[in-house]
């Protein structure tokens, strides 16, 4: 049953997000950052832990579970080092490849200008 239910709620995940990518003029790195700080806010409100029990990959592998863990891991290095946790949390919680990875695509954010979709 736990495959059936990472099956089901990770397409159900996946159709979602395709149907705002096709129906919306959101550019896909909009959507993603969305379902990032969408994980991160459920995360927080404490819905994402119970999600996550009941769907296993279904919940955990999607970016939306990568929003909770960056939270986790925030919320663990300000227990554990205070004000400067905000900063390393995010960092240490997540591969050092997906951190890199939100540096430079932030970093080219800044050099590169987004437009919206026609």
């Amino acid at each position: 049953m736990d495959y059936i239910n990472a099956f089901w709620v990770g397409g159900l995940i996946c159709a979602l997000v395709q149907i705002l990518m096709d129906r919306t003029k959101l550019m896909p790195g909009r959507i993603m950052v969305l379902l990032v700080c969408s994980g991160t806010a459920l995360g927080f409100l404490g819905l994402y832990e119970p999600f996550v029990k009941f769907a296993g990959a279904g919940a955990s592998v999607p970016l939306l579970g990568f929003g909770n863990t960056l939270f986790k891991g925030v919320r663990e290095a300000v227990q554990t080092h205070g004000f400067i946790g905000i900063f390393e949390g995010g960092f240490t919680s997540s591969a050092v490849g997906i951190s890199a990875a939100l540096v430079f695509g932030y970093a080219a954010s800044l050099i590169f200008e987004p437009r919206m979709k026609k």
